[in-house]
């Protein structure tokens, strides 16, 4: 599925949509990445799709960016960057096969105008230490006069000692939070991107903005996750999708997009069993909000493998067998029937009612376990934890089957430290 012919059915089905939503069934295998690679290059190739947004963390991935459109001072290889990733789990980004599509990218741009140069962004709402810091940088160079706001933040966040495990507890116990001093320095940063003056455009002034709705998303988010139910996942999606919508408005009315995010954000989650909870995700979302204007989600699954985890959170990861899928899953459906070691699915138009019983019409309406790894996993328990109730032709428009999958190769030793847990506490 990694050659040309294998992904024009694909294309064409995407034809003139503005949003291709690219999953994964794990964080650690390489094929996902390697299908993803070889489609997003055509996309941007022979579709002009604008930039690629994935699950990872805007400071971070701005870093890439400016490697990927050369930018002044960046360094010239984009895996130098890459492999500079410290925060658990490091292989999620930092690893040969997304070095390897940033290398190709930096290539691609280094022959555009740089107007035209196709970024590379992160969606998700961690890093909240490091955009804050970035705030404060932005600021005292440009606009000296409201670091105060910025400070008053830091102040505030400073005692937690830049755990946010330490801060989410000690909001339950004390009688304020710092939700005022981030929200304060959000509006300050909302305001400054609307004065005329300001409002140039600047990538430098959106990430200003955008690191102030990191920090106050985080914030959100860690005090939610102190109570069970849907709210911090919901906090979190909907921050994701929210920046998506930012950046497109960013890169113009023709903007398209390219997300790279796990099966559980891209799926649409009304086909789960995640609706009967409340959660939503990315991809229902976008759905929601954007269907007039093109959406493809696309998942992947496997049935066999090694990927790479850790058995316990900010654990020494390692390379860990995937068992066979356990029986009457989606996986174990699509190893017994299909005799090819690989398989792309186009699915009929999206129906969003999920099936009331099993067992009625065609495959791909039944609804059926369909298995999601993690940077958490431990094979003995998967059938507890991993499969996700799911219809599939209702929880994505495509769906790349690869049998039997490898895991992939992390551009720096697997360390587990971890300061602020990227994927912290589900791992997806």
């Amino acid at each position: 599925m990694t050659d040309q012919t294998s992904l024009d059915p694909l294309l064409e089905r995407i034809g003139d949509a503005r949003y291709v939503l690219l999953g994964e069934a794990s964080h650690g295998t390489a094929d996902y990445y390697q299908v993803r690679d070889v489609l997003t290059r055509r996309l941007i190739k022979e579709m002009g799709f604008s930039f690629v947004a994935v699950e990872g963390d805007w400071p971070d991935c701005l870093a890439v960016h400016s490697a990927v459109v050369a930018a002044p001072g960046a360094p010239e290889d984009p895996g130098e960057v890459l492999a500079g990733f410290r925060r658990w789990p490091t292989w999620m980004w930092g690893n040969t096969d997304v070095a390897d599509f940033a290398r190709w990218l930096r290539r691609h741009n280094e022959q555009l105008p740089p107007g035209r140069r196709v970024g590379f962004f992160g969606l998700d709402v961690y890093g909240l230490w490091e955009s804050l810091h970035a705030v404060l940088a932005h600021l005292r160079e440009h606009d000296p006069d409201h670091v105060e706001h910025a400070l008053e933040a830091y102040r505030c966040l400073e005692p937690y000692a830049e755990d946010p495990q330490a801060y989410a507890p000690a909001t339950r116990f004390t009688p304020e939070d710092c939700q005022p001093q981030v929200v304060s320095l959000l509006t300050e940063l909302r305001q400054r991107a609307a004065r005329p003056a300001v409002a140039d455009g600047s990538l430098a002034e959106f990430a200003a903005r955008q690191n102030a709705e990191v920090l106050a998303g985080a914030e959100r988010y860690y005090r939610a996750m102190l109570y069970s139910g849907p709210e911090s996942w919901n906090i979190r999606d909907h921050h994701m999708a929210d920046t998506l919508d930012r950046l497109m408005k960013h890169h113009g009315p023709d903007a398209k997009a390219v997300v790279w995010a796990h099966n559980t954000h891209i799926g649409d989650a009304r086909a789960t069993d995640m609706a009967d909870i409340g959660e939503v995700n990315i991809g229902q979302l976008v759905r929601e909000r954007h269907m007039g204007k093109g959406v493809v989600l696309v998942g992947f699954g496997s049935h066999s493998g090694t990927v790479v985890a850790a058995e316990e959170w900010g654990d020494v990861p390692r390379i860990t067998d995937v068992p066979p899928a356990h029986t009457g899953s989606m996986e174990d459906l699509l190893h017994r029937a299909l005799p090819a070691e690989r398989a792309l699915f186009i699915f009929p138009h999206v129906q969003l009612q999920r099936p009331p019983t099993t067992g009625l019409g065609e495959w791909f309406h039944q609804e059926r376990g369909h298995r999601a790894i993690g940077v958490v996993y431990r094979p003995q328990y998967e059938r507890m934890s991993n499969y996700v109730p799911t219809v599939l032709a209702q929880r994505y428009d495509a769906f790349c089957y690869l049998d039997r999958t490898h895991a992939l190769t992390s551009l720096q030793p697997l360390a587990a430290e971890s300061l602020e847990e990227q994927t912290w506490p589900v791992g997806v």
